[in-house]
């Protein structure tokens, strides 16, 4: 028989039961939670749940910006047995709609700033019963109605292997996937990274930049700090911007901020004042590899070391990462504790040392596959190993540096050309916040490199200036052989780059 494990009980009974009831479990927006305050609200939707008629396994899709009711409903579908689909709200109804009926859910739970997208949606997922709302009467049901009770029910009875969450993920490709979680792989991320990597205490208080439907901000702002009774940081505005971000930072004094390198980016360059974050112990980022430049500039205005690091949905969180004792700029660092990582060719063999190749990971916080995509689950899950199809060299020492995403590498004259390189180069030129380089095939079908720049604000990119900055820099095969100057970049919520939308952008201009 398998050991009983929920996971709602782990990161919120047990806290009331262990006297921490009146701790300050979230913050948002200027009010306090404490832990007994989320149990109730938690016991309440899951009475809602349950009265509803959803089961243990089956699932509820979530359609909500961050908020304590959002961190309740996640909870409580955990408590009940049942399966949370997390999904961006900020998508297009219809969108949401191929999501949710692609899941089965019966039960949608959304944010009342979301009920515009609602109609769409359940065009798009017939099977849609019931939808909750969190405010008024948008939805089928009123979130007063919704939650007038707290006879719960209890705990379903769980293990670790049991199903728990899924996450959608499409990436850069463009291809929704909902990758699917074990309650027990929330406590295998936390033990790995937060505990070995940060190590977090309930003195912490976590503020995290990217959202809770993603993995990374689950983990952020759910898991890691309820894992230890500290206190989580929320903030529902989406997107958000540098000013909010360095209001909240200089108001609620968070000590671990989860970010992610654009946003960097855009700190570094925004008017904000040099002591904004002079609460936090250690910068977390994620989702893009952080170009040491902006690492270095973060660390001079801000004086906060931010710790680079790759994960991904199907891992949960961050496997590879710089550490407090160990951090290389421009590097994603080194395996999490808990992880395994391998380079390997186009067969499957390991690399030595300062080859190319593709990044395998094994781990116990690793999904179970994809729902309804075996294709994609025969080429992605080897086994223990997981194909990241991010590109690596790992150096002597063991650090691990990215040079791109498989599908993205480039080969120009007859050489490789790591978009991720010269991508870095670019930003080091003060003028340019953000660059994107894909390829494009000239009317000789040639594949030349193109780059996307969005400039500093306040100045003005010279392409001409550019092209000189990389031919003291690169080979000339790495060189952009144009440039195009952007106001933003196509970016999935998480902040990385949608280069299939820009490749499709240059296939347009030279074919039309």
């Amino acid at each position: 028989m398998h050991d009983t494990f929920n996971a709602c009980e782990w990161l919120l009974d047990r806290h009331i039961t262990e006297g921490r009831g009146g701790y300050t479990a979230v913050r948002c927006q200027g009010e306090s939670v404490s832990y007994a305050e989320v149990l109730e609200l938690t016991e309440a939707v899951a009475t809602g749940l349950r009265r509803l008629g959803l089961r243990p396994e089956e699932r509820v899709a979530l359609v909500m910006l961050d908020s304590v009711e959002y961190v309740a409903t996640f909870l409580a579908a955990l408590r009940i047995g049942a399966v949370p689909v997390l999904t961006n709200p900020l998508l297009p109804g219809r969108d949401l709609g191929v999501i949710i009926a692609d899941s089965r859910a019966r039960m949608i739970v959304a944010s009342d700033e979301r009920s515009s997208s609602i109609p769409d949606l359940c065009e798009g997922a017939p099977e849609v019963e019931h939808v909750v709302t969190t405010s008024g009467n948008s939805g089928t049901v009123s979130w007063a109605d919704f939650t007038k009770s707290t006879d719960d029910g209890g705990l379903h009875r769980t293990w670790a292997e049991s199903p728990g969450f899924w996450l959608c993920t499409s990436g850069t490709t463009g291809m929704p996937k909902l990758a699917m979680h074990r309650h027990g792989d929330l406590l295998a991320a936390f033990e790995a990274y937060a505990r070995n990597v940060l190590n977090v205490t309930k003195a912490d208080r976590f503020y995290s930049v990217g959202p809770m439907f993603h993995a990374y901000g689950l983990c952020n702002s759910v898991t890691y700090p309820f894992a230890v009774g500290a206190t989580s940081i929320l903030e529902p505005t989406r997107p958000p911007t540098p000013q909010l971000v360095a209001e909240i930072a200089s108001t609620e004094k968070p000590t671990l901020f989860f970010c992610i390198p654009t946003f960097l980016a855009a700190l570094n360059n925004a008017d904000i004042a040099g002591d904004t974050f002079c609460s936090v112990r250690y910068g977390i980022s994620a989702a893009e590899p952080l170009p040491a430049e902006t690492f270095e500039r973060f660390r001079e205005r801000y004086g906060v070391t931010v710790l680079d690091g790759i994960g991904s949905t199907e891992l949960l969180h961050i496997f590879l990462s710089n550490t407090p004792e160990h951090c290389r700029p421009g590097t994603s660092g080194v395996p999490v504790p808990g992880y395994e990582a391998r380079i390997v060719d186009e067969e499957g063999n390991d690399q030595p040392d300062n080859e190319l190749g593709q990044l395998l990971v094994r781990g116990e916080s690793a999904a179970t596959g994809y729902w309804c995509r075996t294709e994609m689950n025969r080429s992605t899950f080897l086994g223990d190993w997981i194909r990241t199809g991010d590109l690596y060299v790992r150096s002597n020492d063991g650090y691990y540096t990215y040079l791109g995403r498989a599908d993205d590498m480039m080969r120009i004259g007859g050489e490789w050309v790591s978009p991720a390189e010269v991508e870095a180069t670019l930003i080091e030129n003060e003028t340019v916040l953000e660059a994107a380089v894909v390829g494009e095939r000239d009317v000789g079908d040639i594949l030349r490199a193109v780059a996307y720049v969005v400039p500093t604000p306040d100045t003005e990119v010279d392409p001409d200036e550019l092209t000189e900055w990389c031919r003291e820099r690169l080979a000339g095969y790495k060189r952009p052989r144009r440039y195009e100057v952007v106001t933003d970049l196509p970016k999935t919520t998480t902040g990385k780059i949608q280069r299939y939308k820009l490749r499709s952008a240059c296939w347009q201009s030279t074919s039309g």
